[in-house]
């Protein structure tokens, strides 16, 4: 068990390293690595990784903020809707979830392997969208124009879907970004991580009231993975984040059908 806690650990820095080295991507191995190396049930493992993800855009987003590039107007007419129904989700709809959904063939589908599956399909979306990414930022402003039914709708699909599965959205985030308010590549990216950060850390609110949260291993976990964003940033400048990017993205795919397959053989 000292050797899991150990990789899992290390797993923390992980994390921090590829949000440094990438700027973004990396909250999505947290609930594997909670669930499958430290053993921690994957409700409250999306519930610690809100909070780890909340904290680790919020690290990002100070940043992005001192740099000028967080553009507030859109992130609160984003934010909103996100804020809102992240919250609702954590507190109603998932403690609401039956423990035992169905039977298909003999194998019974519980709470735990549906969220897990759930999350699975996430990473897959979110791999392919890392591989195939072919955005590019010329770098200039253009005037910010907003949508505002197709912002507050994808603010509240955002929202939900990292209510359950506990990541921070950004591949759902940044193209809306850049196709709904017409924001510049770097501007959404840095708008993003703000939108992250306050929506996991209010999702996390809602987990407060119903879970039992063991804040001890919660901060040790979190500052270990910021140290690993600092690694990953000073790292960064010596290696180009994007090279990195579509290797990543595979490494995402694969642990997404690594986990397909660990839910649908469990006995």
């Amino acid at each position: 068990m000292e050797i899991q806690q150990l990789l899992g650990y290390f797993g923390a820095l992980l994390i921090g390293l590829v949000l440094g080295l990438i700027g973004g991507g990396g909250s999505i191995l947290t609930v594997p690595i909670l669930v499958y190396l430290l053993y921690i049930n994957p409700v409250t493992a999306t519930a610690y990784s809100l909070f780890v993800v909340g904290v680790s855009a919020l690290v990002g987003a100070i940043r992005n903020i001192q740099k000028g590039l967080v553009d507030f107007r859109t992130a609160i007419v984003f934010a909103i809707p996100a804020f809102i129904a992240v919250y609702a989700t954590r507190k109603y709809l998932v403690p609401a979830i039956p423990e035992e959904l169905f039977t298909v063939g003999g194998f019974l589908i519980t709470k735990d392997i549906a969220i897990m599956l759930f999350f699975a399909i996430v990473m897959l979306v979110a791999s392919i969208s890392m591989i195939t990414n072919k955005r590019e930022d010329n770098g200039e402003e253009t005037v910010i124009q907003y949508n505002y039914p197709l912002i507050i709708i994808e603010g509240i699909v955002v929202g939900v879907l990292t209510g359950i599965v506990g990541a921070g959205g950004g591949f759902l985030i940044i193209p809306a970004l850049v196709l709904l308010a017409k924001l510049p590549m770097k501007k959404a990216v840095a708008t993003s991580l703000l939108i992250i950060a306050i929506k996991s850390l209010i999702g996390f609110i809602g987990d407060v009231e119903n879970l039992e949260i063991d804040w001890g291993f919660l901060l040790t976990f979190t500052s270990i993975s910021i140290v690993g964003i600092f690694i990953g940033i000073y790292i960064s400048k010596f290696i180009e984040g994007k090279k990195l990017k579509k290797g990543f993205g595979w490494f995402v795919l694969i642990m997404g059908v690594y986990i397909i397959y660990k839910e649908l053989t469990k006995s």
